[in-house]
């Protein structure tokens, strides 16, 4: 009778966390207690930095809304602000889609905030 290890389980486990620091420099990526603590960390900054995306992604659509705004004769502030007096529902990213590939549209789109914030 032969005695029962956990080799075969301790081998997959270490297979599995090399495999997840795929491209980690150094030591991280070859030495089991190294690769563990930087797993971790790596692990940690994944969760933050998929919430800092979603802030950053329309940090970006605001700065090209603002260039488009700009180039129609509207301040961004203005533009939004017509927008939500005229009842527009497009968010922020459809307006920056729309002004990158439609220019015309969204000189429209522009024009109806215009027409909004006009005194009436």
């Amino acid at each position: 009778m032969t005695r029962a290890t956990s080799a075969p389980a301790r081998l997959r486990k270490k297979r599995r966390l090399f495999k997840q620091a795929k491209g980690f420099v150094g030591d991280r990526k070859n030495h089991i207690r190294l690769t563990k603590d930087a797993m971790m960390q790596a692990l940690a900054y994944n969760y933050e930095h998929r919430k800092d995306r979603k802030n950053f992604m329309r940090s970006i659509w605001v700065v090209r809304l603002n260039a488009a705004a700009k180039s129609q004769g509207i301040s961004y502030s203005r533009l939004i602000n017509g927008l939500k007096k005229a009842g527009c529902l497009l968010d922020r990213k459809q307006l920056s889609e729309l002004a990158i590939h439609d220019p015309s549209a969204f000189a429209t789109v522009a024009m109806k905030a215009k027409e909004a914030l006009a005194p009436a």
